[in-house]
């Protein structure tokens, strides 16, 4: 069994009725793509939930240091984190019970994608978010 990645009708549903969006590896430096990518969200109405041990708070929003700690629903967990530590965080996902994971361009984890499939979470991988929501 290989990963599928949504179809493009999907992804559009899932962009339209998702609305608090946690960005796991979302840093305060405006020259990484995780904080630019969320701006662009923030823009567009999205809650952004930054999630990141090493921060207290983020493009205005508290900063949480796990998936665990944030409480409520999250409809999108985004990734901004090499494939190779992205097990972790699909589990993580799955046990807070999001409804999507999204790794973003070049980050790919099959394994974990179809850990996620599996749970019931929408999984995409190796797209822009970003980029997604632009097509809209």
């Amino acid at each position: 069994m290989s990963f599928q990645n949504p179809s493009q009708a999907e992804i559009g549903d899932l962009l339209r009725r998702s609305r608090r969006i946690a960005v796991v590896g979302l840093s305060g430096n405006p020259d990484r793509p995780a904080y630019r990518v969320s701006q662009y969200l923030i823009d567009r109405g999205y809650e952004i939930i930054p999630v990141n041990p090493k921060e207290s708070e983020i493009l205005g929003r508290k900063a949480y240091p796990s998936l665990g700690a944030i409480g409520g629903d999250i409809d999108i967990v985004d990734v901004f984190r090499r494939s190779d530590q992205t097990d972790l965080i699909i589990d993580e996902t799955i046990k807070v019970g999001a409804k999507a994971i999204w790794l973003q361009e070049g980050v790919v984890n099959e394994a974990g994608a179809l850990r996620a499939q599996v749970a019931g979470l929408v999984m995409v991988q190796d797209r822009c978010i970003k980029k997604e929501l632009a097509k809209l």
